[in-house]
């Protein structure tokens, strides 16, 4: 972090927040561009926006800056984490609806691991992403449930390896649309849309896939296996809960292929879903994991508890 540091422009012709970053390289445009916003950059003592082209021979004062070594996750207690497994290697918790998983810089400080981090401070440099903080894996923010955790660097290497390896086998609860009664296994290549601006991820043979700027995109083979478990109805809608179960960790995975088949997860308006007033998220939840405990080696399955909306009883 730099603090206290005087800078003399000499050159003109040049936006603030471009000189701050070719005289601080260790910063990034994100880190300096906040800075001016809270006030702790000064030209001239005063206070001035990122867009300001600066004319030679002005006062730089930087009060207070983030360096790129300073990305960590930010501790914070406004919440405790609700933890279903813990052992000296790892964590295990059930994340809820609506929270994301990590933050996107160290500025950011309600998802998941701000939380974590506060109770189980050796997770902020775990990892090969410090932004993660120990995390294996992410869900979607309106997704809730299981989420694996490092408590240091040999865990994570271990539990990273079944990752990549795709030995572990996660299985979801998702309450769909309509009634369906038999299973299936759903295969698709999927790639970004590239129509959207927000992620969303569609099957390459779509006509949508083709409406981009004719750049090749990265495509993304996704499997994924459900089995309908039960059935109700809401408002004379009918409504399915599946056990989906998946090796493969896409983004947006069991979202898009649920809706390139038709079964759209209830409240999931980015695939096609009808809104639900009053829902936090949509009715998606990673119930639970196996794979081989980092440390011992021994098959383990971790589960979390039913959502409200998958308790049938």
């Amino acid at each position: 972090m730099i603090k206290d540091k005087t800078i003399i422009q000499e050159r003109g012709g040049i936006r603030l927040d471009a000189a701050l970053l070719i005289a601080i390289p260790s910063s990034s445009r994100a880190f300096i561009r906040s800075a001016i916003e809270a006030g702790d950059i000064l030209v001239n003592d005063r206070r001035t926006q990122k867009g300001l082209k600066l004319k030679g021979g002005e006062r730089i004062e930087i009060r207070t800056l983030l360096e790129s070594g300073d990305n960590l996750v930010a501790p914070v207690k406004c919440g405790k984490p609700s933890i279903v497994f813990e052992d000296d290697a790892m964590l295990a918790v059930d994340k809820p609806a609506g929270l994301p998983v990590q933050p996107l810089s160290c500025l950011e400080t309600n998802t998941l691991m701000n939380r974590v981090t506060a109770y189980y401070p050796e997770c902020r440099t775990v990892g090969d992403r410090p932004l993660m903080a120990g995390a294996l894996h992410r869900i979607d923010a309106d997704t809730s449930g299981l989420v694996l955790i490092a408590r240091n660097q040999n865990a994570f290497d271990a539990l990273r390896s079944q990752f990549t390896a795709q030995s572990v086998e996660k299985k979801y609860l998702a309450l769909v649309e309509g009634s369906y009664a038999t299973g299936g296994t759903l295969e698709n290549d999927l790639i970004h849309d590239p129509t959207l601006p927000q992620c969303r991820m569609i099957d390459v043979k779509s006509r949508n896939a083709r409406s981009g700027d004719g750049k090749p995109q990265r495509v993304f083979h996704a499997v994924t296996k459900y089995l309908p478990i039960g059935h109700i109805t809401v408002e004379n809608e009918e409504r399915t809960l599946l056990e989906v179960t998946i090796f493969t960790g896409v983004t947006h995975q069991i979202r898009a292929q649920l809706a390139i088949a038709g079964m759209h997860i209830i409240n999931d308006r980015l695939y096609g879903a009808f809104a639900v007033e009053n829902q936090i998220g949509h009715c998606l939840h990673a119930l639970a994991a196996k794979f081989k405990h980092p440390s011992s080696g021994d098959e383990m399955e971790i589960r979390t508890p039913l959502p409200a909306w998958a308790d049938f009883r």
